[in-house]
């Protein structure tokens, strides 16, 4: 199997309420395959992962983030995916952002997104832990848990 080798970068964006922000999406090749993951993409050209997080962030959500806001990485990952009839090894790295709250805009959509992210929600760490969703990258309510524990009052 031959895989396309690219680099992304993805946001754990957690409002006050704890919540953590996840698009739900599809693939235009398998419209009866739908989940859910965090925002986020693969890099352009030059981008660090860092500059590719900020800008995935405002395009799909509409929030601008300084990529030197989003610190260093706290999780990294290598998922391999099938999407579009297309095999993918994607190395990432995970940024935390914290919000107070945010509203979701989806007008930065690219015609790509437009087509196949379904919508959005704000989700628990145990509303992770119970749904029987598929929810990418596996083990995300672990990983907030682990990576933004509750803040307090």
């Amino acid at each position: 199997m031959t895989f396309i080798n690219r680099r992304a970068g993805r946001v754990l964006l957690i409002d006050a309420a704890e919540r953590t922000l996840l698009l739900h999406g599809t693939d235009p090749a398998r419209a009866d395959q739908r989940w859910w993951f965090t925002p986020g993409g693969g890099l352009a050209e030059g981008e660090t992962p860092a500059q590719g997080a900020a800008r995935e962030l405002l395009e799909e959500t509409g929030l601008r983030a300084d990529p030197a806001e989003l610190g260093e990485p706290v999780h990294h990952e290598t998922a391999e995916f099938s999407y579009d009839n297309r095999q993918y090894r994607q190395k990432q790295d995970f940024f935390l952002l914290r919000v107070d709250e945010w509203q979701v805009d989806t007008a930065g959509f690219d015609p790509e997104e437009q087509r196949t992210i379904l919508g959005h929600r704000w989700w628990s760490a145990d509303e992770i832990d119970a749904s029987t969703e598929q929810i990418f990258p596996i083990g995300l309510a672990d990983l907030v848990r682990r990576c933004a524990p509750v803040q307090s009052p």
